[in-house]
């Protein structure tokens, strides 16, 4: 028997959608290593941050890196015929069937937990995270949380625990076979009836009750997620479906405001985690004793109007940092400073002085005007245009007097500013709090094909 011990580093992230950054893997014949391949990865989405903290591996270091599918064949080659050892075998197994799923090949294969064995074989360590263990046991280790380094540490472990396992019973005892790959037949068919489209997905059970609302970029994609998904809600999930509908949206902004209203209207049972409202935090303004209209951040109050609205106070104070420096606005006033004497930004020559009434309040508030008149679609009319569910189609999302009214489709040659035209085209939805935090937020951070401003009188 000849094992492929591996060690996988990734972008972190929600469940099933991490990304590999980094891959090691040796191949063992139960004496010695016979292969070894190693390689940073593109995983063409960012590096959460507390990830670039632990292993040093930062998106910079991935631009020019392979992707995963111009490693794939090599991971396949050097894995053929192999069981596959790790620590915590089920996380690295898991990502790598989830990226080969991608590819649409099938990576099956048995594993082995160096985690289950060393518990078995040696039940009175203090810990079994690989950097404790492997001290523990006077194994060197060296570039921890780097594919390469704990990858080879695994396999001076897995050579030790062979030693311990003398019969081999603890050995063939925990060889498992991948759980993803016992997926109901049921299951299977609904994943290939599915679309590989942007939109909103529908499960429903036996009797036509919605159980289950989601949004994804690749419907087919993220039922296989939901299929092969061990966790407890999951499993429900899959013994209650019998079939999915689903609504083609053409692009990611439909999809979030769409998967919002029909959570809550719909109130399925299993999509309680989306029922809380999606934002914490929002920005105000008001005008102080001196005239000068101050910007606040405050945690969301329904009681007041907001400019807009954050996913957390931390997002909030990012964006308000950003949006003082570009229109050169006072800390101060911005509420992210609390000084009696001059803001850090006037001693640093990005503030003009309004914090010591250096700056005139009507020059000052013409900057904070004009920023409330570029971030914030309040009181405007607008149409917010992007891409359709094909080539020949766009879609638009209707905002009047800074209300969200609804969304649509035309045709490319459709004169879509035209009232009539926009009455007959447009889906109404709710204006509520939290189809305006998922506009004002997509809008802040991804770019649309264009944004029409309309003229008051263009009202529909």
């Amino acid at each position: 028997m000849e094992y492929a011990i591996l060690d996988i580093e990734t972008t972190g992230g929600k469940y099933n959608e991490e990304g590999i950054t980094e891959i090691a893997i040796y191949r063992f014949d139960g004496d010695k290593v016979i292969d070894h391949f190693a390689s940073l990865v593109n995983p063409e989405i960012p590096i959460q941050p507390f990830v670039v903290k632990l292993t040093g591996i930062n998106n910079k270091m991935l631009r020019t890196a392979p992707k995963f599918h111009e490693v794939a064949k090599r991971i396949i080659e050097i894995t053929q015929d192999a069981v596959l050892v790790a620590h915590n075998a089920q996380f690295d197994n898991r990502i790598l069937t989830t990226e080969f799923d991608r590819l649409g090949y099938n990576f099956d294969k048995k594993t082995l937990c160096t985690v289950e064995l060393a518990k078995q074989l040696m039940p009175d360590m203090a810990s079994y995270s690989l950097g404790k263990l492997v001290q523990a046991l006077g194994i060197p280790i060296v570039n921890r949380h780097r594919a390469g380094g704990d990858a080879l540490a695994t396999v001076e472990l897995f050579k030790l625990l062979l030693l311990k396992d003398a019969k081999k019973e603890m050995l063939q005892q925990h060889i498992k076979v991948n759980p993803r790959r016992n997926i109901d037949s049921k299951l299977l068919a609904l994943i290939k009836a599915a679309p590989t489209d942007i939109g909103v997905y529908y499960m429903h059970r036996e009797d036509g009750t919605i159980i289950y609302i989601g949004k994804s970029k690749n419907i087919q994609k993220r039922l296989t997620q939901h299929f092969t998904n061990d966790n407890r809600k999951s499993k429900k999930i899959q013994q209650e479906v019998t079939a999915i509908s689903y609504e083609k949206t053409g692009n990611e902004l439909i999809a979030l405001l769409k998967e919002s209203e029909d959570i809550k209207q719909l109130n399925p049972k299993y999509n309680r985690a989306l029922r809380k409202r999606a934002f914490n935090a929002q920005l105000t303004s008001f005008v102080d004793k001196k005239g000068y209209i101050n910007l606040k951040i405050e945690k969301v109050d329904a009681r007041k109007k907001a400019i807009t609205t954050f996913s957390s106070l931390q997002s909030a104070k990012k964006h308000l940092e950003n949006i003082i420096g570009k229109y050169a606005l006072c800390q101060k006033l911005g509420g992210l400073q609390n000084v009696d004497k001059a803001c850090f930004s006037y001693e640093i020559k990005e503030c003009l002085g309004a914090c010591i009434d250096k700056e005139p309040p009507n020059s000052y508030n013409k900057k904070v005007s004009e920023f409330l008149n570029n971030y914030s679609y309040q009181n405007q009319h607008m149409l917010v245009i992007d891409k359709g569910r094909n080539t020949q189609e766009r879609s638009v999302i209707l905002i009047e007097e800074g209300s969200y009214r609804g969304f649509g489709y035309y045709t490319l040659n459709h004169q879509i500013t035209n009232p009539e035209i926009l009455k007959s085209i447009i889906r109404p939805m709710d204006n509520n709090r939290d189809a305006q935090h998922i506009l004002q937020s997509y809008l802040r951070k991804r770019k649309v094909i264009k944004i029409i401003n309309l003229e008051v009188n263009h009202k529909s």
